[in-house]
């Protein structure tokens, strides 16, 4: 696969999931961007905005294993990751593993469930591995988290702390869409079966795990020169001494940021990054990363507003 065919591949999956899910394709193209640089996304918008809907849209492109958590207050580590139970026919622990094991991870509703439970996921986001009595389970290259939560609802939520959001690549905010699609969608659907699902929408799954491994193997060949990585830092070094901002993003955050461009780049078939690609993944990458100053909150400054004013602030390589 060369970077035309990697491409035309990743058209086509936009395509596929844009039979099911209308409206959102730059979010689709965050995912993808998301999964191909092997990190995770966390998807934020009210009820009946097409969240779960994503998620399944992609993976049925997908040809990996998918499953799906329901966050709930009452769920425990061990319903996530799996337990060790005594057999007593063989007089042996036999490990029965949790809904983790897989390679798309919807995590429905994270911010539902306590702190203890959110925090099973954290070596296995980080890490990729689940340590269960003390024995290391792999989950593979594949494994890629899409967590969503709603932001309106406060009572019986446990705000993600800022540990857990550092290991999201990427924070999505899905409004509803506009006039225009809303009338699209209501109008396919008035010609469908009223018990028909995504699953009959007719999505090929083209991304095998083959294919994401030589995908990403083009993506590690994407150069970025010292002007893009300077550019990269300088942006994520100015959300530490903004006046907005009480705390900056970390060297984590850098590096994560400029992992996407490089697959942003691979996406629109180049072997080099651009400053574009930088300021279009700024947002989204920084958002859920900063913590504003008591101040920029009284002003009702958001988070989106004070990287933009950065961005705007920092030069551009030329």
């Amino acid at each position: 696969m060369d970077l035309g065919e990697f491409r035309n591949l990743i058209a086509t999956v936009r395509g596929e999931i844009g039979k099911v899910v209308q409206g959102q394709d730059a979010i689709i193209d965050l995912v993808l961007i998301s999964i191909f640089a092997g990190g995770h996304c966390l998807v934020e918008g009210p009820p009946g905005t097409a969240k779960t809907l994503l998620a399944r849209s992609v993976s049925a492109a997908m040809a990996l294993d998918y499953r799906r958590i329901q966050f709930t207050p009452d769920l425990m580590p061990g319903d996530v990751l799996g337990v060790n139970l005594f057999n007593f026919q063989t007089n042996q622990f036999h490990l029965t593993k949790g809904p983790v094991f897989t390679d798309i991870l919807l995590a429905d509703e994270i911010n539902r469930a306590p702190p203890k439970t959110q925090s099973a996921l954290l070596q296995a986001m980080n890490e990729r591995v689940v340590t269960l009595d003390g024995t290391d389970y792999s989950l593979g290259p594949d494994f890629f988290v899409l967590a969503t939560q709603n932001p309106i609802e406060q009572q019986g939520t446990y705000p993600l702390p800022e540990a857990q959001l550092d290991r999201f690549l990427f924070k999505l905010v899905v409004d509803f869409p506009d006039r225009d699609t809303e009338i699209a969608i209501l109008s396919k659907h008035a010609r469908q079966a009223l018990q028909s699902d995504m699953r009959n929408a007719g999505i090929r799954p083209l991304v095998t795990s083959a294919a994401l491994a030589e995908g990403r193997a083009l993506i590690d060949a994407i150069h970025l020169d010292s002007t893009i990585l300077t550019y990269v830092v300088d942006l994520v070094r100015a959300t530490r001494s903004d006046a907005d901002i009480l705390y900056g993003a970390s060297t984590r955050a850098a590096d994560a940021l400029a992992s996407a461009v490089r697959v942003r780049a691979a996406f629109e078939g180049r072997d080099y990054g651009l400053p574009d690609d930088v300021q279009a993944l700024l947002v989204p990458a920084l958002r859920h990363r900063i913590i504003l100053s008591p101040s920029a909150e009284i002003d009702g400054r958001t988070p989106d507003e004070v990287l933009r004013n950065i961005m705007n602030r920092v030069d551009a390589p030329r």
